[in-house]
């Protein structure tokens, strides 16, 4: 496919995006205007009036009209386009599955109430008021009071997913979550309200003949023919709505069931080694959409939410750079050069492509900045472990409710300690804690924070030997083992489970070392290697070699009583 034919498909799905967007935001502010005014019928009938005039005055002037006009044509059309664009419906989530349902259902409701108000309002001089529509709703078609629910709650309903969907990956938005889902009942709740209150009111003011007949002939309705032809542009529109709904799916059907008889242009190679063919103009998350392969995609290909985005190994160079919109989202996840949005790359030759998060596990959580190392890296870091010595005995002889108290004492004291210092707890095993020091600020840093921790540790724990003086029949004691160097840094796990972790030789030697703690009676071993990156001339402990498991080289260590003896350091905050 040609540069010109390939490229503007991405800019012009983003310029239909912001469109539908904008008209979105316009619709959304007269529906919420509108439910709004319906809320002072809880009043009375003579406050919505009032209300309703400055609704009229300020939608109904010629700049608010061509606004709210031109956002309606825009944003129907533009949902028909992106129906008619998108390859599957089946992959649509509970989210976008209903706000089109509801955005489809919603002109069903709509057209005979905008015709029978605003356009008769604009084209017949009726004068249809709020007062108009209660009388017609309450008093002479009951049925419609349903109609009005339905087309409220639907055009709300449809209006809050759509700013849920579009918001929902700035962390201010996420902040206050409660209170625009607390608006987003309050809203509806008050409108539908002061709906029946009004037309409540309305039913027993009509109960008065004179009152009545006085309230109708000041509508100025049309009557006879022209009566006649209200009803006949009602039926005409609706046919036509219908009409435009059924060939835009006949036109998707028609279109896919041509792109799948034509021979694919490039291939896309996965990480598995699956080849799937992938045709001119689609782009990768499509593709891996049609082929069965899971793929993320917070967003549903909006180019919005980064979940999607890929490694591209082979054919990286000769890919177009990213739109305004994928480079946006790239710089705020922190994406280095050979990563892509699947749902905004349209590849012209073959490529491989390695999907980076895991479709089950994907959230608006993985939206925001990510540093480069969670995918995977192998870094120079500092790892500490820790254990309580005799913990087995200790627990043996005691209900398990003691043992959870003292067990959560414990991992209160030691956490705090590690995070004073800077470090970052990986995971508790068992009656064990594993740190890491340095992840983010390199191999120095991670080292001093590292040997403030185990300082911190120590003391702690002499603190925490105090206040549990009377429950233990002989103090806790721990075992401490620290060393650095190149380990693999990356988010591991499944689901709620997932998280920053560590693995490898360096990790290893550290769990060791921890180990080896009670075969040489210390409280701490601590690698020459971490010592010397800290910048210490430690004096403190014998010096050691040690034999790790694994390893055929032996390791100098420096074996320390008492980890609280260390010398007081400084820790740097936020190194990880």
């Amino acid at each position: 496919m040609s540069e010109e034919s390939s490229r503007p498909r991405g800019q012009s799905d983003l310029l239909v995006r912001r469109a539908h967007t904008v008209s979105g935001l316009i619709l959304f502010a007269y529906v919420a205007h509108h439910l709004l005014n319906h809320s002072f019928g809880i009043l009375s009938t003579e406050a919505l009036a009032v209300v309703g005039r400055a609704f009229v005055i300020f939608w109904h002037h010629p700049v608010t009209t061509l606004a709210l006009y031109g956002a309606f044509t825009v944003h129907f059309l533009g949902a028909l386009y992106a129906a008619y664009r998108r390859d599957s419906l089946t992959d649509m989530n509970q989210a976008e599955l209903t706000q089109l349902s509801l955005g489809l259902l919603i002109p069903v409701f709509l057209i005979a109430h905008a015709i029978g108000t605003r356009i008769l309002d604009e084209f017949f001089d009726a004068d249809p008021s709020y007062l108009y529509v209660q009388l017609l709703v309450w008093k002479f078609v009951p049925h419609y009071a349903v109609n009005q629910t339905v087309l409220l709650l639907a055009a709300w309903i449809h209006g809050c997913i759509g700013l849920h969907l579009w918001l929902r990956y700035r962390p201010g938005y996420r902040r206050l979550l409660p209170l625009w889902l607390a608006l987003a009942v309050l809203v509806p709740t008050l409108s539908l309200s002061g709906f029946v209150a009004s037309g409540m009111e309305v039913l027993r003011l009509a109960e008065e003949g004179a009152w009545l007949s006085q309230a109708v002939a000041s509508f100025e309705l049309p009557r006879g023919e022209r009566a006649q032809d209200v009803v006949r542009l009602v039926e005409r529109v609706e046919y036509g709505y219908y009409g435009l709904v059924l060939f835009t799916f006949a036109a998707r059907a028609f279109r896919l069931h041509l792109e799948r008889k034509r021979e694919p242009d490039v291939t896309l190679t996965y990480h598995t080694g699956q080849k799937v063919g992938h045709r001119a103009g689609a782009s990768i998350l499509e593709t891996s959409r049609a082929a069965g392969i899971p793929d993320a995609s917070v967003c549903g290909g909006r180019g919005r939410c980064s979940t999607c985005r890929v490694r591209i190994g082979i054919g990286l160079d000769a890919l177009h750079p990213p739109s305004e919109l994928e480079q946006r989202v790239l710089r705020r996840v922190g994406a280095p050069d050979n990563v892509r949005l699947a749902c905004q790359t349209f590849p012209e030759v073959d490529v491989e492509v390695t999907p980076l998060l895991p479709p089950a596990q994907a959230s608006v959580e993985d939206t925001g900045a990510r540093p480069d190392y969670l995918a995977g890296q192998e870094r120079d870091i500092v790892v500490l472990f820790a254990d309580i010595r005799g913990f087995t005995r200790l627990s043996e002889q005691r209900l398990p409710y003691d043992t959870v108290f003292i067990l959560n004492r414990y991992f209160s004291e030691m956490g705090h300690a590690i995070e004073e210092a800077g470090g970052r707890i990986d995971k508790f095993i068992g009656d064990g804690i594993m740190a890491l020091f340095g992840v983010d600020r390199g191999l120095e840093t991670g080292a001093r924070n590292a040997i403030a921790a185990a300082r911190g540790m120590a003391e702690n724990l002499k603190r925490l030997n105090d206040s549990l003086a009377a429950d233990l029949g002989e103090p806790l004691r721990i075992g401490i083992g620290i060393h650095g160097g190149p380990a693999i840094v990356g988010e591991l796990g499944y689901r709620a489970t997932r998280g920053l972790t560590a693995v490898g030789d360096t990790v290893n030697t550290a769990s060791r070392l921890e180990a080896l703690t009670k075969d040489h009676g210390v409280q701490l071993i601590i690698s020459e290697a971490v010592i010397e990156a800290a910048g210490l001339a430690l004096e403190l402990g014998e010096t050691a070699e040690i034999s790790a498991r694994g390893r055929e080289q032996s390791i100098a260590v420096r074996l320390v009583a008492d980890a609280s003896a260390l010398p007081p350091a400084r820790p740097e905050m936020n190194a990880g």
